[in-house]
């Protein structure tokens, strides 16, 4: 759940144009704005993407209008998005990582599943180059 997000629900739910002071904010929010929310008017810019507060009300369709410091409210007004746009979008909560089930000793239960089915003979050096004429290919002599 993000920060602004009673606001967010708060909006979504109203119909219209909303003012709010920044009291019932507060009271919505369950915490007190930040000095610079009643200090400066830019704090309550319409900037999506780059402030988390713009976001909630910008997602729930609105802008803010008329934003007076000095009395401690703001006017939320509907905006309708000019020329064509996306849809809007639900909210999905990220789904908790899958954990693998592990056998009895701790490993994947596949693990060991290939076990005696691949046998090396035991004149065969793993070591050795694959290739037999390897040392001429790279100009080295014997």
């Amino acid at each position: 759940m993000a920060k602004y997000d009673a606001l967010l629900n708060l909006l979504e739910e109203a119909t219209g144009e909303v003012e709010l002071t920044f009291e019932q904010i507060e009271q919505t929010l369950g915490f007190d704005l930040p000095v610079s929310a009643r200090r400066y008017p830019a704090w309550w810019s319409n900037s999506g993407g780059t402030h988390v507060q713009a976001s909630a009300w910008m997602d729930a369709g609105y802008r803010t209008a008329d934003v007076n410091v000095g009395a401690g409210r703001v006017r939320f007004v509907p905006h309708l998005g000019s020329g064509f746009g996306e849809m809007k979008q639900a909210k999905f909560e990220p789904e908790a990582p899958k954990t693998q089930e592990k056998g009895p000793s701790g490993h994947h239960p596949a693990y060991g599943a290939l076990k005696g089915l691949i046998t090396i003979p035991a004149d065969v050096d793993l070591a050795q180059p694959a290739y037999e004429d390897w040392k001429s290919l790279y100009g080295e002599a014997e």
